[in-house]
């Protein structure tokens, strides 16, 4: 039995610099959540998941991020890789969700007395109930497509590498996406006039 052998001494010094800068360029897990959670958490609600279940979701998407960061290289392909594991997670919730069938009747029942001053903390959480309920009638291609464009204001060449697919299919999906948003709007508006 040898010596022992410093592994410096073994490897020639310039691949040992390339193991240190790509050391250096690796991704840390504090700085990708920092730098990304706001998005994780945009994109499960906006791709379905309900408001009460979001952190959850978004604790189970950053376990993902966790186990598998060290097998992504530092590129500009990250967004796209959170988009991904968002998008799995969001589909997760949602089978679970009508699994089992989550709404909470009793909760339903009881409409609580609200302050005046309270009044646009309604409108706003009315309008994001109306917002939940037509993206829900979107088909996933569609949706992912529209909330990444018309809500996160993305451009849409950053919108189609993140979903992975060519510039002009997303602009077909934003297109119908669109029509499919303004009928639903539409009809939820005539719906709401007859009933008052």
């Amino acid at each position: 039995m040898g010596t022992p052998v410093a592994i410096e001494s073994v490897i020639s010094p310039t691949v040992a610099t390339e193991g240190v800068e790509r050391a250096e360029a690796a991704l840390s897990f504090d700085e990708v959540y920092q730098a990304h959670a706001a998005f994780v958490w945009r994109t499960l609600r906006r791709l379905g998941v309900r408001e009460r279940d979001v952190e959850d979701a978004c604790q189970e998407a950053f376990l993902v991020v966790h186990r598998k960061l060290d097998d992504l290289d530092a590129d500009p392909a990250l967004e796209r890789w959170l988009f991904e594991i968002c998008r799995r997670v969001a589909a997760a919730h949602r089978r679970r969700a009508s699994v089992r069938n989550e709404a909470d009747a009793s909760a339903a029942a009881e409409e609580p007395s609200v302050p005046p001053d309270q009044a646009a903390v309604l409108q706003r959480r009315e309008a994001r109930a109306i917002l939940d309920a037509i993206l829900d009638q979107l088909d996933d291609a569609k949706r992912e497509v529209f909330v990444l464009f018309e809500l996160d204001r993305r451009p849409m060449a950053a919108v189609a590498e993140i979903v992975g697919c060519p510039l002009k299919t997303a602009y077909a999906r934003l297109y119908a996406a669109r029509a499919q948003v303004e009928r639903s709007a539409r009809l939820m508006a005539l719906t709401r006039r007859k009933e008052r």
